[in-house]
């Protein structure tokens, strides 16, 4: 008799529990989030609770810790402060009515200008990319500034290990960062550290996930940037992590799986908003305050440039939890709107949120012309279940589809409009490490570099004739093939790629 009540009572109160936690999750998930991703969470907590309301502890609050929003808030002070006096673009520089909007956006969003960057050149031979990176080490004589998401002792990148260490011998001064998360599971990770250290390079993890030392954080989030600085005076940015382009993998090694990359290098004053957005990060995990150097182009009157010009009307664009405003998305979704004619879009991950998916439709539907560039099969499983199950709607839109051939990942980043420079047309672009995915709105630190006039616009439409040549093209009638457990399997995983 008391087993049976007590049982009972245990029933009963599990009851209570259970429709608590439901009740309570109903009015409090949907707060400041996006409708696909409340309901993502919602359906996680109302059929599996147990599993669903830890994951949602552990992973749903769209805010870092209160120390990194602090100094994320401070950065953005400090960044506003020392561009008090810069105007939105240089002086001198004419720019189209629709960029300057959004030239404003971007400034109001991130406190970053539009300022000029020289050109270069766009690298993407992944080997012929690190040995110019390498070279530029070497060329440094004050101070080396290296940011990048992944990075690997290998047979690849060791001459670029060595070459910083060549660097400190002769009293460059070398500051590293790269993502804890982001690369502890690649082959030598013990042995980069241990390098580093022997080599006398000062360097941090990024974003630790270290508990046992009292630094632990939300554990989805990455700082995903990539940025080379030299001297204040040469940039490379772009989507290059700095490992062997196999990623080390025993499977990609085994079926030939290589990485496909670029990074572009700059001069100029855009580089002085690189280390900006590198000091804010160095900080952050050090507690060194870095000093910057200005650019004096930035505040003065310098003549007008073209499409045609190495000199490029340039606004880097940094985004990441720290910014609760979505800047590289509100950009993105503005330049696509802006096109008139042709819209280009290359990354690895396209899993759009529905402002995104619906700036792409609409523009197939107002007669532009839009090209996704991604790979025939992407190298993680529910990342590329998720994103083709958006193919449908975009084949029916119009998009044309452009897939690299499998082994090989393309994990170029980079959005244009209008690039052809027809005479009706605006030219705008965008260059760094943000993919086109949800991940990369609300998760990821990323860097981007809006390009809204010159050569490096022309240079990455010239890649995507490349990339054209390259690329299997996807039609609709081809993917009304597919299986119905495919269609299944895609859904399911669109789902969970709402989860954040």
């Amino acid at each position: 008799m008391n087993i049976s009540i007590n049982l009972e009572t245990w029933q009963t109160i599990g009851l209570i529990v259970d429709y608590t936690i439901k009740i309570i999750a109903i009015g409090y998930v949907p707060e400041g989030r996006r409708p696909s991703t409340s309901t993502a969470w919602l359906l996680a907590i109302l059929l599996i609770p147990f599993v669903g309301l830890p994951l949602f502890l552990l992973m749903g609050s769209p805010y870092i810790n209160k120390r990194r929003h602090r100094i994320q808030q401070e950065i953005n002070d400090l960044i506003e402060d020392v561009h008090d006096d810069v105007p939105d673009y240089p002086d001198g520089v004419s720019v189209h009515p629709e960029l300057e909007s959004v030239i404003r956006l971007n400034r109001r969003l991130t406190n970053m200008p539009a300022v000029i960057g020289v050109n270069h050149g766009v690298h993407s031979d992944y080997n012929a990319t690190i040995k110019r990176m390498t070279e530029a080490v070497d060329e440094a004589r004050d101070y080396i500034y290296v940011e990048i998401y992944i990075m690997a002792w290998d047979s690849t990148t060791q001459p670029f290990f060595e070459a910083l260490e060549r660097a400190e011998k002769r009293g460059v001064k070398v500051r590293l960062l790269f993502d804890h998360v982001g690369s502890w599971k690649y082959p030598g990770y013990r042995k980069l550290k241990k390098n580093l250290t022997a080599m006398g390079i000062e360097w941090y993890l990024m974003l630790p996930l270290q508990p046992w030392r009292r630094r632990f954080r939300r554990p989805d989030l990455r700082n995903h940037r990539k940025m080379l600085i030299i001297d204040g005076h040469l940039g490379f940015m772009g989507s290059l992590n700095m490992i062997d382009a196999s990623y080390l993998q025993r499977k990609n090694i085994k079926i030939g799986r290589k990485w496909v990359d670029l990074m572009v290098e700059m001069s100029g004053p855009i580089v002085s908003s690189m280390e900006m957005v590198f000091a804010g990060d160095w900080y952050v995990e050090s507690n060194e305050t870095l000093e910057i150097r200005d650019h004096e182009e930035a505040h003065t009157t310098i003549p007008d440039t073209t499409q045609n010009s190495r000199k490029n009307l340039v606004q880097l664009v940094p985004s990441g939890p720290g910014y609760n405003t979505e800047p590289n998305l509100r950009m993105f979704n503005s330049i696509v709107h802006h096109a008139k004619s042709r819209v280009v879009l290359c990354s690895p991950y396209f899993i759009p949120d529905e402002s995104l998916l619906e700036a792409v439709t609409s523009a197939c539907y107002r007669g532009v012309r839009v090209e996704l560039f991604v790979s025939e099969e992407a190298d993680q499983f529910m990342v590329n279940h998720a994103q083709s199950s958006y193919y449908q709607a975009l084949l029916e839109a119009g998009v044309k589809i452009y897939m690299y051939p499998k082994p090989f990942v393309l994990h170029t980043k980079y959005v244009l409009a209008d690039p052809d420079g027809k005479d009706t047309d605006v030219p705008v672009g965008v260059v760094g490490s943000s993919n086109l995915d949800m991940r990369s709105f609300g998760l990821n630190y990323e860097i981007s570099m809006m390009v809204a006039k010159g050569d490096l616009i022309s240079d990455l439409n010239d890649l995507t004739s490349h990339y054209q040549d390259v690329c299997l093209r996807l039609t609709l009638d081809q993917w009304n093939q597919r299986s119905w457990g495919r269609r299944y399997l895609d859904n399911v995983m669109r789902l969970t790629s709402a989860l954040q």
